[in-house]
């Protein structure tokens, strides 16, 4: 049934649950700062603690006078902010299961949640997200109360303020009750008890609410907190992936548990600018952060990008030796000081200036991004995982480090290859099952307990695990030839011209290319070339652009066979995104949906038209 096994080193993990790593954080940690948000361009906003403590309890006792219980589900629906972890903590606590939703979904996607989770109670960040939230419950067949994080100047009817819901909470006859009694009642949690509901953000179909325990996401704090050596009170981080995503949740438990600063931007447009303010030492982010990093760094023009292309090789030199264990000397060494002070100390200013480690997940990080970024001192440590698997199997360490792996896997997992190569996961952080789902959970978890991942990939002999794509995406071409797309189209996307790339082959006779372009470096091509556009539609449909972009692209795979190589392309001016349905809310590609949305200018692809290259 399997092609290779191997057992990470056998640790024994205790059972524990997310209240005991609450209320144990508080004690180690009670005058540190736990949360901070950004008020101004400059102003950072912190809350310790015991104060954090405080608010949990108050939320813990306003949901009981609400008649939510322990068992019952209550959805959040914000962006990262202070309030979402201390209403978190505050489920956890009063054992009600909560249900996070991505903020970008739209009210018939909340309303799904809603109902198949039976949600008593939605937290939700702002009037946007009430609005939302007021048009969801109109589907629902249970009677929903909304609660709203932000101070608003009218309150929509029925809907409680956050600070009025606090209140309610101070006011219970039950919130009396003295610390030692509340702690009691928080640590009535076990750890097989389902912690929270999440959501997946599927690339087809309806969403599975994926059932995790206590003791699935705090075996994996306690794993993630083994591999990685996080400082109390010299360490923080910024948290901006989607706290709906178990990625960034497990990593803010980590980070809370460890006595860490938690920093939360204003917003993505302002992320930037706002970790110049929290100055992270520790990120954690999906490869399009770093993809757009690089690219920002690499798209320089004229003296500018000869200093940066110079200083690009003199780090992949330093890099060449220190991947086998040697340092560089003599000339090398001070090229490398003055590379670094001349470039990659204003790549490093640019994300605060005390990153001392990325960590990567969420989709494969194309190995040109992780040995640059590895080359100029901001090492990203890559590793696997999936929101049914809470979410860390594998992950690189400083120790234990190669560039195109997710690395050895974690403490107590067991990772195993079937004979179609599909990786095979067994381990404390495998989710409990999905929620309403017997079928589809008995489908992906078989009776001795291993989870089938839907991604392809291979173990190399020092267990290190490699990953080719989902079993789902491979394109088998007319010709019978297997192709995985997404490591191709990795590649395309480190390339300045190219915001989005996307292979189109499935039983087709050769594979094309559907291409985002990226705006602004297109732009300044055209305007140094003299092509003239009044739209960005018009730039995207002119033969020289075009021309140009067969030349990057395809130039940047010419060492791929023949049958892995596009020979088609067709520009977009339609950027995919989460709004228009062809991202997932962790920016994964709805290939399916992009086949039906383009499906003619695919089609003119394989027909040969003249026109067959453009498309907007």
């Amino acid at each position: 049934m399997t092609t290779l096994n191997y057992f990470a080193d056998e640790s024994v993990l205790p059972r524990s649950t997310l209240t005991e790593l609450f209320l144990k954080a508080v004690d180690e940690h009670g005058s540190r700062v736990a949360f901070e948000r950004m008020v101004s361009d400059a102003e950072l906003s912190g809350i310790v603690y015991s104060e954090a403590f405080s608010v949990v309890k108050k939320v813990a006792y306003a949901l009981e006078s609400q008649g939510i219980i322990r068992g019952d589900r209550a959805a959040i629906l914000s962006e990262n902010r202070p309030e979402w972890a201390l209403a978190d903590y505050g489920c956890l606590c009063t054992g009600v299961i909560d249900v996070p939703i991505y903020p970008t979904l739209t009210s018939s996607q909340v309303a799904y949640a809603l109902k198949d989770s039976g949600a008593k109670l939605v937290f939700a960040s702002s009037y946007e997200q009430v609005i939302k939230v007021l048009e969801a419950v109109v589907e629902c067949p249970q009677e929903i109360q909304i609660v709203v994080f932000d101070s608003l100047s009218e309150m929509p009817a029925g809907v409680l303020s956050w600070e009025g819901f606090l209140k309610s909470g101070a006011a219970a006859p039950f919130s009396a009750v003295s610390d030692k009694d509340f702690r009691r009642s928080a640590l009535e949690a076990q750890p097989d008890d389902v912690a929270t509901i999440i959501y997946t953000s599927g690339t087809t179909g309806d969403p599975k609410g994926v059932m995790l325990t206590h003791n699935n996401i705090s075996s994996n704090v306690q794993v993630c907190s083994s591999l990685l050596s996080i400082v109390a009170g010299a360490d923080n981080t910024v948290s901006f992936l989607p706290l709906s995503h178990i990625l960034q949740r497990t990593s803010d438990y980590l980070f809370f548990r460890t006595g860490c600063r938690i920093g939360y931007p204003r917003s993505m447009p302002t992320l930037i600018k706002d970790m110049g303010v929290i100055r992270p030492t520790v990120v954690v982010s999906v490869p399009r952060i770093y993809e757009k990093i690089y690219n920002n760094v690499m798209g320089a023009s004229g003296i500018k990008k000869a200093l940066i292309n110079w200083a690009a090789g003199v780090a992949d030199r330093v890099a060449d030796l220190r991947l086998t264990g040697r340092e560089p000397s003599g000339v090398l060494t001070l090229q490398y000081g003055l590379a670094d002070k001349l470039v990659f100390s204003k790549v490093k200013a640019g994300v605060g200036g005390r990153v001392r480690l990325f960590l990567s997940g969420g989709g494969p990080l194309a190995p040109v991004l992780n040995r640059f970024f590895y080359s100029i001192g901001l090492t990203i440590l890559e590793g696997y995982g999936l929101t049914e698997t809470s979410p860390v199997t594998n992950a690189n360490t400083l120790e234990h480090f190669r560039i195109g792996s997710v690395g050895k896997p974690a403490p107590g997992t067991e990772v195993k290859i079937a004979s179609d190569g599909e990786i095979l996961i067994r381990g404390p952080q495998v989710m409990k099952g999905y929620y309403n789902k017997p079928e589809a959970t008995a489908s992906v978890i078989d009776t001795e307990g291993w989870f089938a991942t839907g991604d392809i990939g291979h173990i190399d002999g020092e267990g290190f695990l490699y990953i080719t794509d989902r079993k789902k995406d491979l394109i088998v071409t007319g010709g019978g030839k297997n192709i995985a797309p997404q490591p191709i189209e990795n590649r395309l996307k480190t390339n300045i011209f190219v915001e989005q790339a996307v292979i189109i082959g499935d039983r087709r006779p050769y594979l094309v290319l559907l291409i985002v372009p990226a705006t602004e470096p297109l732009q300044q091509w055209a305007s140094q070339n003299g092509v003239e556009w009044s739209s960005f539609e018009e730039l995207v449909s002119n033969q020289e652009v075009l021309s140009h972009l067969e030349r990057e692209t395809l130039g940047e795979l010419s060492d791929l066979a023949s049958f892995e190589t596009p020979k088609k392309i067709a520009l977009l001016s339609e950027e995919l995104s989460i709004e228009n349905g062809m991202l997932t809310p962790t920016l994964k590609v709805k290939r399916s949906l992009v086949e039906e949305r383009f499906e003619g200018v695919i089609e003119q692809l394989y027909t040969g038209a003249v026109a067959d290259k453009t498309a907007s």
